[in-house]
């Protein structure tokens, strides 16, 4: 079965942003786009008629957001092909749902019902901490969405040797025929003395970099022609990584799974980036 990328789409400027970028993401790599509707209904109260005229006119309204969507695709990219849905649940709970099936899940930054003052939205936040697919969150400046820079960026964590992220980021940079930056953060505490601090240091740097390495080795012999740079660098993960987003087309970065926990399960690099990213946020999950 092909899986398609799904897109939420609720009519918000944010969200028809997120079908723009998805359909090139579509196109790039030959999949079909399915775009959803996700609404509760059943918080309409009153009379049987009444409910049935709510949900008739919200069902009219999420028709002409979703016939308004696929024009914008088929305006876009042409060759892409597109199916719609109107789902009558909770949106992170559709969402979730469609992500069992699909090649990723796009969102926007925030949707209809979201204040505009959030860095990012709690349906955008839930279905990325959650989901079963990749989730990809449109967010950042103009350069970024409209992938200007011919850059992926990929944050290697601690457990992400051959990771389904590493994959994905590589894959996403074959199809995009573009740079792969491979990124590692790494810091040490700091000793008395000028000499031990150095060799601490070094230490750290060394093994920040041989982690690196081995969490690529796989994915560079199955992506051959891949270009790809390495980059050691001292620092707080998160902010290391949002430093280099303002040359990025799209940031990949690992969520660890706990089948057995409830919750958010992002981590607290994953959650930053999303908050603040200046380009497309990639959460790839790995189930542990």
């Amino acid at each position: 079965m092909e899986l398609s990328l799904v897109v939420g789409v609720d009519g918000s400027e944010s969200s028809f942003r997120a079908t723009d970028w998805a359909a090139d993401e579509a196109a790039c790599h030959g999949r079909s786009l399915r775009l959803v509707y996700a609404s509760l209904w059943q918080r309409y109260e009153g009379k049987a008629m009444a409910l049935s005229l709510e949900r008739s006119s919200e069902r009219t309204m999420a028709e002409n957001i979703l016939s308004a969507a696929t024009q914008r695709v088929q305006s876009r990219t042409p060759g892409v092909k597109v199916i719609t849905e109107v789902i009558p649940k909770d949106t992170v709970v559709a969402l979730l749902r469609e992500s069992r099936n699909a090649f990723a899940v796009i969102t926007g930054v925030r949707g209809r019902s979201e204040f505009a003052g959030l860095l990012l939205g709690s349906v955008s936040l839930s279905v990325a901490a959650l989901a079963w697919s990749p989730v990809i969150v449109v967010r950042g400046d103009e350069a970024g969405i409209e992938g200007t820079h011919g850059r992926i960026l990929l944050g290697i964590g601690d457990a992400d040797a051959d990771s389904p992220a590493v994959h994905f980021a590589f894959r996403e940079a074959q199809a995009r025929d573009c740079m792969l930056d491979v990124v590692r953060a790494w810091r040490a505490p700091r000793f008395d003395g000028p000499e031990a601090g150095a060799d601490d240091e070094r230490t750290h740097e060394e093994r920040a970099s041989a982690l690196l390495e081995s969490s690529v080795d796989a994915a560079t012999r199955t992506y051959p022609d891949v270009r790809v740079r390495h980059a050691v660098i001292q620092g707080p993960p998160s902010q290391v990584l949002l430093a280099r987003t303002a040359a990025a087309d799209l940031l990949v970065v690992g969520a660890r799974r706990r089948q057995s926990q409830f919750g958010m399960q992002i981590g607290r690099v994953g959650h930053r980036v999303l908050h603040h990213s200046l380009s497309p946020v990639a959460v790839v999950p790995q189930p542990v």
